[in-house]
């Protein structure tokens, strides 16, 4: 299994579309930009047929450290949850 990087989706850019790589890798850290922009001020990101990005508000809860099994507090904090769109589970789905 690969993981695809930034490096990547800029030469796809740059060979796909035809821009330099320096102009694919400007192009590609505004979209980024944009979205955690949005992310940041609370509101979610909807990329048609490929999901929807939201924050969560997770509440402070008790832990366990597993190797030990002492509990301490997590605390209270905001996550990025990703819901993939039904286009995007179809594509997943039979590309297996």
């Amino acid at each position: 299994m690969k993981t695809l990087t930034r490096a990547d989706i800029t030469e796809t850019l740059f060979q796909e579309i035809g821009l330099t790589r320096k102009d694919s890798g400007e192009i590609l850290d505004m979209i980024l930009e944009e979205i955690s922009d949005n992310l940041s001020q609370g509101n979610d990101v909807k990329l048609s047929s490929f999901g929807t990005f939201s924050l969560r508000d997770k509440k402070s809860r008790v832990g366990r450290n597993p190797k030990t099994g002492v509990e301490a507090e997590i605390t209270s904090r905001r996550v990025i949850s990703f819901k993939p769109s039904q286009t995007m589970r179809k594509i997943i789905n039979r590309k297996k």
